[in-house]
């Protein structure tokens, strides 16, 4: 898919469809699009910019307050974020300030979710939830597989507490990866020698795990028992992340492809859990939320949660939203695991979406309802909202960035196949982190995280 030039229509095309983006109020028509649909997807183009981050969560708490919406789910660890989960619901024992858990997020890159703007997102939300009955408290959840061993580690735990005849099990698997010496990397390259790896140990303790969960499940398709629920996810991000981990040393697509398939499969989960009535927010980055079809990310054989919500749920109703800034800040590291630091975003490039709307419009931000909700175009493209429909490049931020790099990263985009909302913000700042610099645990990632 090649990016074309931009046309003088486009930005009268533009000034047309663009929606002003002043305060919470100025949601009330993407409030109205997505109406009663059950997941709600919210990227953000880059994992270190603040307005991203406020502009979703004023967004969330509106879902959350207004339309009932029973939990967001995130890019981020699910050990991490079941003890976040635990302390915004209120959990006996749990701490009652979410700084304190946010502060022990340790993998790298912990600024994405232990930032300021994270804080008062959380700080509200648990706020929020006190005020309502047990029950009907808004989850916090993660849905990434990166956690391989923090989730051996609780399911060794578990069993041990709970089940002790079946965790010989969960020991097997222990002993299976125990001379990696919990470094993921070191189990990856191990499985060139050893294509099997620990394969069958993970497979049994999760076969185990899914047994038992089924046999508490209440009648109402719920968990009797929240903590059989995490056990039983914590041995799905086991399984995932050894497939992850085996895949990424081969090369190719499908390591990207087993962590979007695992975390649109946790998120099914979390729904099953919650009930057929439950709702969903999504946070996770553009090229995850936004969907692959409509960029040159299927050429190359990759899928993303936010077409798997598409292809399953579409009677359910999904909405996804995209975001986009033509210049700023962000907080980013210059290489993996490196001590992050503010960094210059420089002014996005001719012929690319953020170009475009800079160029087109006088207000800082600005809301777009694609899609369904986009006047239509001609067949060229042309016309008010053709912009939408023709290939323009998408930038795209990951936790590396070189803000010295001209071309940047930037990803041809039909911005109405991709999303069905798109908010623009021209200057945008970076996150502030809650921990001091210091680059934390890490493990690699792929594809766009590291870029």
């Amino acid at each position: 898919m090649t990016a074309t030039g931009l046309r003088t229509e486009d930005e009268r095309a533009v000034r047309a469809d663009a929606l002003p983006l002043t305060g919470p109020a100025s949601l009330d028509p993407l409030l109205d699009r997505i109406g009663d649909a059950r997941f709600v997807a919210v990227g953000e183009a880059s994992h270190g910019t603040s307005g991203f981050y406020r502009w979703r969560a004023e967004l969330t708490r509106r879902l959350i307050a207004e339309r009932g919406f029973s939990f967001v789910a995130v890019e981020g660890d699910w050990p991490d974020c079941a003890a976040l989960h635990h302390c915004v619901t209120g959990a006996p024992g749990a701490p009652a300030d979410p700084a304190e858990v946010l502060l022990s997020f340790d993998r790298w890159p912990r600024w994405m979710w232990a930032n300021t703007d994270v804080l008062d997102f959380a700080r509200w939300l648990r706020a929020h939830n006190l005020g309502r009955p047990p029950g009907r408290r808004a989850g916090f959840f993660g849905l990434d597989v990166y956690s391989l061993w923090d989730s051996l580690h609780a399911v060794v735990d578990h069993l041990r507490r709970h089940d002790p005849g079946s965790a010989r099990h969960a020991r097997a698997a222990e002993r299976c990866f125990e001379p990696y010496g919990g470094d993921p990397q070191a189990y990856a390259r191990a499985t060139r020698l050893v294509p099997g790896g620990c394969e069958q140990e993970v497979v049994s303790l999760l076969a185990l795990m899914r047994n038992r969960a089924a046999g508490t499940a209440a009648g109402d398709g719920e968990f009797a028992d929240f903590a059989d629920f995490a056990a039983r996810q914590n041995a799905e991000v086991l399984a995932g992340a050894e497939r992850y981990y085996r895949e990424m040393v081969r090369g190719g697509p499908e390591a990207w492809n087993v962590r979007d398939r695992h975390m649109a499969d946790t998120l099914d989960r979390l729904a099953e859990h919650h009930g057929p009535d439950s709702r969903a927010v999504v946070w996770e980055h553009n090229t995850h939320v936004g969907d692959a079809r409509a960029t040159d990310m299927t050429r190359a054989g990759m899928v993303s949660v936010g077409q798997l919500l598409r292809e399953r749920h579409a009677a359910d109703g999904v909405v996804l939203a995209g975001f986009g800034s033509y210049e700023g800040t962000v907080i980013a590291a210059g290489s993996w695991e490196d001590t992050p630091r503010v960094m210059r975003v420089p002014p996005a490039r001719e012929g690319s979406v953020e170009h475009l709307l800079h160029r087109a419009l006088p207000e800082p931000a600005a809301l777009f309802l694609l899609g369904d909700g986009a006047p239509a175009g001609g067949e060229d493209g042309a016309g008010a909202g053709g912009w939408q429909r023709r290939p323009l490049d998408h930038r795209a931020i990951g936790v590396v960035h070189d803000p010295g790099r001209r071309d940047g990263t930037y990803v041809p985009t039909v911005l109405a196949g991709r999303y069905d909302a798109f908010l623009h913000l021209d200057h945008t700042e970076a996150l502030t982190p809650l921990h001091p610099d210091g680059p934390g645990r890490g493990e690699e990632e792929t594809y766009p995280t590291g870029f």
